[in-house]
């Protein structure tokens, strides 16, 4: 078997697909959880713990360049070539990863759900072979 075609076998199989699908579907679910994260639940967050953004909690770790007059944000800062600890960074992708986390939970877990309530097929009893119908028959005409 040739290495073209034994990609394309590989390729086409209905598993290989699905997880393209998942890959791609979860890619677009990420970036709605990364917007929900960022645009919703962080803004309250920072407003309960003072009115700061965590995007802005940050240590420099080295100075600020001789002449430097720009804004003293992490954005601004990184730009600037300085190192920076970005631990506020970190909570906002920590908290994003810990709701994407649920998320993908509850969705498991209705979905595990769903397949428990789906009563399986009533069982369906073979039909007798004719052979073992005629002996009956005959077992019955001789008990008379």
């Amino acid at each position: 078997m040739s290495i073209g075609s034994e990609f394309k076998e590989f390729a086409v199989k209905g598993n290989v697909i699905d997880l393209a699908v998942g890959v791609i579907i979860g890619a677009a679910f990420g970036k709605i959880v990364d917007s929900l994260v960022k645009d919703l639940i962080m803004p309250i967050v920072g407003r309960i713990f003072g009115g700061l953004d965590f995007s802005n909690y940050f240590l420099a770790l080295a100075d600020v360049p001789a002449g430097y007059t720009g804004p003293q944000t992490l954005e601004a800062l990184t730009k600037a070539g300085v190192p920076v600890f970005a631990y506020g960074n970190f909570i906002t992708v920590a908290v994003n990863f810990a709701i994407l986390a649920f998320i993908i939970f509850m969705m498991v877990r209705q979905i595990n759900r769903m397949k428990k309530e789906t009563p399986p097929p009533p069982a369906v009893a073979p039909a007798t072979p004719e052979d073992v119908l005629l002996l009956r028959q005959i077992r019955d005409a001789l008990a008379k």
